[in-house]
């Protein structure tokens, strides 16, 4: 199988992922800091030092306030409900995902927040002025998916953290897709609340990611339960990273995400980034120069990952997935991607989405040239 999906999980993993997660928790498969054998001392270091590690990665200060969950929406679903009040107004844009997306439709239908979608431009970037035009006397945050799972632009952070601040306003970033390919500075960029995933390009497996929130950013508690800690307190404790974890740790996800953050560190991220941007610029050059082919916002490698979405003109992007997986071995994702309002934007909602090709560290120039072969004699066939 030549994989083509990367922006939904990162497959293959490197081997000394599986290897980690496979040794680390045959040896330390018990629950971290919650009891005092040698075992559970050490899986709970493990923990921290992912803790570390990812803090240091976004540039964060206390490792305890980088919190794990079950994924991205996980998290935003914590964040979101956690900092939402009665009477506010949220801004985000159309580039969301689902999982900004659906979180905040719930609150505004319950008459909890109102929120303003701010729209993107024929390249697939929004325009930081917009922002500032869109504020208002009872805006609260500004919500921004740091780079599109369907078109791969990355939006300009900074220019963003620095209109919220300027306005007091609170900016969580969605960096699922950017955290591990692309460098983020919490503190440069003027971000309160980062969300990531571990099982895209941070390399990890699926079912971790988490949040790191910063220093008097006001999260409610929204979920109580075991901590481990001061057992007979009938509340949930207030201090991280237990505000935004309760339960037992997804322990060989942690293990894995320790893993994969490693790699990707010895690897480089700007290395990864450079090498996944230059297959991308070879596919994106090789698509536009089929007939009857159309991409979208795809003009540049300049600030976006390695994402395109294409369309065969006279097919359905589901059939020319269903063809490109039966006949030419190609694993790919076609639709909306979860992301209906960039669909609008791009004009694709009404014929069902496009299809999507997204790279990955163990992808090759042979596998893109597979890729413009099948799609050159896909958009030969006569309709």
């Amino acid at each position: 199988m030549i994989y083509l999906d990367n922006s939904a999980t990162s497959f293959p993993k490197p081997e000394v992922v599986y290897e980690f997660m496979n040794s680390f928790y045959r040896s330390h498969g018990v629950s971290p800091g919650r009891s005092g054998f040698d075992a559970a001392i050490e899986t709970e270091e493990m923990v921290q030092e992912t803790r570390i590690l990812l803090t240091q990665l976004f540039n964060g200060d206390d490792p305890n306030r980088l919190t794990f969950s079950y994924n991205a929406s996980d998290s935003l679903n914590m964040i979101l409900q956690g900092l939402a009040n009665r009477g506010d107004h949220v801004i985000t844009t159309m580039l969301e995902h689902n999982s900004v997306l659906r979180p905040l439709f719930h609150l505004s239908q319950d008459g909890m927040i109102e929120v303003t979608h701010i729209p993107f431009n024929g390249r697939g970037y929004v325009d930081p002025d917009d922002f500032k035009k869109t504020i208002k006397q009872n805006t609260s945050m500004v919500v921004v998916n740091h780079c599109s799972n369907v078109i791969g632009t990355v939006q300009p952070l900074a220019e963003i953290g620095a209109i919220c601040k300027e306005n007091g306003l609170l900016f969580i970033v969605d960096a699922s897709q950017s955290a591990g390919a692309i460098p983020i500075d919490m503190k440069q960029m003027g971000i309160d609340v980062l969300v990531f995933t571990g099982h895209k390009c941070l390399m990890g497996p699926t079912g971790i990611g988490g949040s790191y929130v910063m220093e008097g950013v006001p999260v409610r508690l929204t979920r109580f339960g075991g901590t481990g800690v001061r057992s007979a307190q009938k509340t949930h404790l207030e201090e991280f990273p237990y505000r935004l974890e309760c339960g037992t740790l997804n322990l060989v996800g942690v293990a894995g995400l320790n893993a994969g953050i490693k790699w990707v560190q010895e690897h480089g991220i700007e290395n990864l980034h450079r090498k996944e941007i230059a297959l991308w610029d070879t596919l994106r050059k090789g698509i536009q120069s089929i007939d009857n082919v159309v991409t979208y916002c795809a003009e540049s490698p300049d600030n976006r990952n390695p994402v395109l979405s294409l369309n065969v003109k006279g097919f359905e992007s589901g059939d020319v997935g269903t063809m490109l997986d039966v006949d030419y071995d190609i694993a790919c994702r076609t639709g909306l991607q979860c992301a209906p309002l960039v669909h609008a934007g791009i004009g694709t909602s009404d014929i069902h989405g496009t299809v999507r090709l997204s790279l990955g560290p163990f992808n090759d120039e042979s596998h893109v040239e597979t890729a413009v072969n099948a799609i050159t004699e896909i958009a030969s066939i006569r309709r």
